[in-house]
Formats: C-alpha cells, sequence, structure tokens
C-alpha cells in the first residue's frame, strides 16, 4: 500500500473464517461467506448470547466515541476494525465534532475493499492495512500521519481485536507500545469478552476458535485481570471497567440491570 507497509498484502481466502466477517454475519450483515457463517454458528451455539454481546460492544463504542468527542478528541484511531455498519466511527464523531479526523486499520481484505470504497471521497478518513501487534508500521503509515497529529491527543479504540490475539503474540506489550507512542491527553477505549463467570464456555469456545482461525494460539480466553492490564500506566474514565451494557447507556435503567452477557469495556485516559 505503500513504501513503509513492508508485509505482503493479504489473499482473499473464502475458504478461511475471518473474524470480521464472522461479525458481519453474527450482526446480520450480507459481506461473509459459507466457512464465516458456520464457524460463528458453531460458536453461538455454545453461547448464543455473543450475538447480544456483539451488538452491546458496537452500541458502547458509539457511547465511547460520542463521549471523547464532547471532551475535545477530535482525532481517532480505530483499530481492528471490521466490516461498514449503520453507525461507523467517523459518523459518530463527526454528530459531535464535525472536523473530526478517523483512520480505520484493518488487516482483511474485504474489510479493507469495503471501507476504501466507502470513504473514497472522504479527505479526513482513511483506511490503512495493519494491526495492533505491528504497532510501530502503523504509525509510520503515510496515510495514517497525514491524518493523526501524533503530538495531539488521540483515541485509540480497540474493541473487536484483542481477544482473538493470543498470550504468545503479546498483546500487552503491544497495547502498551502504542500507549507510549500517543499524546498526553490520549485515550484507550477497550472491549473484551472475559470469562470469569462463564468458566465453563472458555474450553469450547477457544477450542473452535483454534479450528477455524489460523492465528488464535493456545491463550486468548482471558479474564478480567487480564483485560484490566491492557490499561496499565492509563487512568481510566467513570465508570471504569465495568460490562459494555453499563458503560455510561443512554437509558440508565440499564445500568440497573444485571448483564447477561460478559464483555467488559472501559476507557482510559493517558495523563503522563
Amino acid at each position: 500500500m505503500n513504501g513503509t507497509d513492508r508485509r505482503p498484502p493479504p489473499r482473499l481466502d473464502t475458504s478461511t473464517p475471518n473474524v470480521a466477517r464472522m461479525l458481519d454475519y453474527i450482526l446480520g450483515g450480507k459481506d461473509n461467506f459459507a466457512a464465516d457463517r458456520e464457524a460463528a454458528e458453531q460458536i453461538l451455539a455454545i453461547a448464543p448470547e455473543i450475538r447480544n454481546m456483539v451488538e452491546e460492544t458496537e452500541a458502547f463504542l458509539g457511547r465511547a466515541v460520542r463521549h471523547l468527542a464532547h471532551e475535545g478528541i477530535d482525532q481517532f484511531l480505530a483499530l481492528g476494525w471490521g466490516l461498514p455498519t449503520r453507525e461507523n466511527v467517523h459518523q459518530v464523531a463527526r454528530s459531535v465534532a464535525p472536523g473530526a479526523r478517523v483512520v480505520y486499520v484493518a488487516d482483511d481484505p474485504v474489510v479493507l475493499s469495503h471501507g476504501r470504497a466507502l470513504l473514497a471521497t472522504d479527505d479526513a478518513t482513511a483506511v490503512v492495512r495493519g494491526d495492533v501487534l505491528h504497532q510501530d508500521e502503523l504509525m509510520a503509515d503515510p496515510e495514517l500521519r497525514a491524518l493523526i497529529d501524533p503530538d495531539r491527543p488521540t483515541a485509540a479504540l480497540i474493541t473487536n481485536a484483542l481477544q482473538f490475539i493470543p498470550d504468545e503474540d503479546d498483546p500487552h506489550k503491544s497495547v502498551a507500545l502504542l500507549r507510549d507512542s500517543l499524546a498526553v491527553g490520549s485515550h484507550l477505549v477497550i472491549a473484551h469478552a472475559v470469562f470469569d463467570d462463564h468458566p465453563e464456555v472458555a474450553d469450547p469456545i477457544t477450542a473452535v476458535y483454534r479450528r477455524v482461525l489460523s492465528r488464535y494460539g493456545e491463550r486468548a480466553a482471558r479474564t478480567r485481570r487480564e483485560v484490566l492490564r491492557f490499561f496499565d500506566g492509563m487512568e481510566l474514565v467513570e465508570p471504569g471497567f465495568v460490562y459494555a451494557r453499563h458503560w455510561r447507556p443512554d437509558n440508565p435503567l440499564a445500568a440497573r440491570r444485571p448483564a447477561r452477557t460478559w464483555t467488559m469495556a472501559g476507557v482510559a485516559r493517558k495523563t503522563g
């Protein structure tokens, strides 16, 4: 894609399930293939509530983006972006801050193709190839740097990626490097499934992902404490690291109801 992108472009493999396309299917989208649908149905058979978890994550992301835009953030970096949805980050951000700039990061060719087509005439938005594990390459990308000023606060959004990255790839280190590259006043937004209250589904779900996803390793099913480590060195904003549906809900009554799903989410600020 550009001179700094040394990895070969990914090829479209419709026979191998892909997380972004699986999520698209779960959300009722049409940009998926038979392998994606089969893998998603295997996961839903184990834990039907995952459909609600995906929807709650999307809703949390929208609330977090609106909150940060109200706080004056106008640079957004969406890592592990999935296929376009009804309310994409740039649309949500600009409903509050019309001049907001957004860079989407993905490594799936279908996502890249759809995103670039959708945003072809949007000069304040870009779609670049990359992922959180290659932070140095990503932050050096010319298209990213044309929109994101590293000396100004940025919101880094990682809501559908970390839970698919195994411990052996050391995602905690990668997130720490990303944090260190951001200016003071930047924010990190994370959503991640946790298995504290549902340990019985961890092994079955891990087994499915290990069969269908080439990058899914031995250990990616994390507890609340393990996910909370991604925010090390930052200050969580209220209400802290909570179930996604309880993070600043649009309907306050939602916060009073117990969560039946197990995605947790938080927003943290870099203070120094």
